[in-house]
């Protein structure tokens, strides 16, 4: 049997999350279920169809209306909140290795443009957005930043750093800085290194012209299969959306559903 696109495991951590529903009107189609919603969303995240294309047998309403739930819930924080509750999570069941943490990007095309898109350098300049993401060892995205596809890697080295949530679940104060932070050589700068120790955190980023491509991968290789789990979400291999909250919310939800697998030991 085919699994269901919103598991009961996910719809109890999402729905405390979502906003009441609003009152029924005296007349006309009701307003279609959140979670019937939040089933044709997920749909458009992994297959990557037009919004217009969602197969009506599956009773999530039009995609005009699955959209417009997607951009309300991001507004409200709703995917953000979402992806920190799972890492609450993680954090909770012993699950995040904060001994080493891991930096890189990704670019991917933007075929309609919008903020945050540039013209790519590794794709004859044509528009395009990146997306730099931080993980732990294990490669569980902790927080990601996305910019135009002509933005340095280590412009926004410091905000990606700051972004990760003070994240909760065990006793004492909740923690957001690793002990370590592998980098490759687009963050060799001294200001990178010096924003790791204001923060007490080892940089171990490679140096140009000193270490070799080897040995980069011996702890980076977790974010790479972290960028590989995104892109299965078929959705965010090409940036579709003209607009950033929508793109962004695709991300924040992805990286959740990547919490999810997990939380549950799947990988």
């Amino acid at each position: 049997m085919t699994l269901p696109l919103v598991p009961e495991s996910l719809w109890s951590i999402i729905e405390p999350l979502l906003p009441p529903a609003p009152p029924k009107p005296k007349g006309g189609r009701p307003p279609v279920p959140a979670r019937a919603a939040l089933t044709g969303i997920l749909f458009v995240l992994r297959t990557g169809i037009p919004w217009e294309m969602l197969p009506a047998e599956m009773g999530c309403g039009s995609g005009v209306t699955c959209w417009r739930r997607l951009r309300d819930w991001q507004t409200l924080g709703v995917w953000d909140r979402l992806h920190r509750e799972f890492l609450r999570q993680l954090r909770d069941a012993d699950r995040i290795d904060w001994s080493r943490a891991c930096m890189d990007s990704s670019s991917i095309a933007a075929k309609k443009g919008g903020a945050a898109t540039g013209p790519n350098p590794t794709d004859r300049g044509r528009p395009g957005t990146k997306r730099h993401l931080i993980t732990d060892r294990r490669g569980i995205p902790l927080a990601f930043i996305l910019t135009g596809a002509n933005v340095h890697d280590s412009v926004p080295f410091e905000d990606l750093l700051d972004s990760i949530p003070p994240i909760a679940g065990k006793r004492g104060r909740p923690r957001r800085r690793p002990a370590k932070l592998h980098a490759d050589k687009a963050y060799d700068h001294r200001r990178c290194r010096r924003a790791c120790h204001r923060r007490q955190i080892k940089p171990r980023i490679a140096r140009r012209g000193i270490e070799t491509s080897q040995k980069l991968g011996r702890h980076r290789w977790v974010i790479e299969r972290s960028f590989a789990w995104l892109n299965r979400f078929r959705r965010l291999t090409v940036r579709y959306e003209r607009r950033l909250d929508i793109h962004h919310a695709f991300t924040s939800l992805a990286c959740s559903l990547i919490c999810m697998r997990a939380l549950q030991g799947r990988f």
